[in-house]
C-alpha cells in the first residue's frame, strides 16, 4: 500500500511539472537580463509585441485577487531591491564619474530642447497630438480594463 502511494505522488508530481514550468515561463524572457529582454522585444514586429502585451494582459486578469496581490508584492519589493542596488552603485562611483554622468544628461537634455526649439509649430502640434494620443490609448485602455472587470463581477 505504502508502494501504491509512492508511485502515484511521482505520478502527480510528474504530470505537474510542464504545467509549473508554463506558469513560470509563459513567454520564455525570465530568464533574461533585462538588456537582454529589451533587446529581445525590441526585435519582435508590432503585432508579436502587441500579442505579448495581451497574452500578459489575459494572465493578469485570468489570476485571483490574491495571486495578483501577491504579484504586486513581488514587483514592489523587486523595484525597491533594484532602486537600492542602484543606488548602492551610483555611491560607488568616484565623484569625477558621477560628475561626468550628470554633465552627459544635462548635455541630452539640451538636445532634445534643441530639437524642440527648432521645429515649426506644426511639427510640435503634431508631437504633442502624438503624446496624446499614446497617453490616450493607454488611459482608455486601462479603463476598458476596468469596466469590463467590473462587469464580469
Amino acid at each position: 500500500m505504502k508502494t501504491l502511494g509512492l508511485a502515484i505522488t511521482a505520478i502527480g508530481l510528474v504530470l505537474l511539472v510542464p504545467l509549473t514550468g508554463a506558469a513560470q515561463s509563459e513567454t520564455g524572457l525570465e530568464g533574461l537580463t533585462p538588456e537582454e529582454r529589451r533587446a529581445h522585444i525590441q526585435g519582435l514586429s508590432a503585432e508579436e509585441r502587441s500579442a505579448l502585451r495581451e497574452q500578459r494582459r489575459a494572465r493578469w486578469e485570468s489570476m485571483s485577487a490574491q495571486e495578483r496581490q501577491e504579484m504586486r508584492r513581488e514587483l514592489r519589493d523587486q523595484r525597491s531591491a533594484t532602486r537600492e542596488a542602484m543606488r548602492q552603485q551610483w555611491d560607488a562611483l568616484p565623484a569625477d564619474e558621477r560628475e561626468a554622468l550628470r554633465q552627459q544628461a544635462r548635455q541630452r537634455m539640451q538636445q532634445r530642447r534643441d530639437t524642440w526649439d527648432s521645429m515649426s509649430s506644426e511639427q510640435k502640434d503634431a508631437a504633442r497630438q502624438q503624446l496624446r494620443d499614446r497617453r490616450g490609448d493607454q488611459r482608455g485602455q486601462r479603463a476598458d480594463r476596468r469596466r469590463t472587470r467590473a462587469h464580469q463581477e
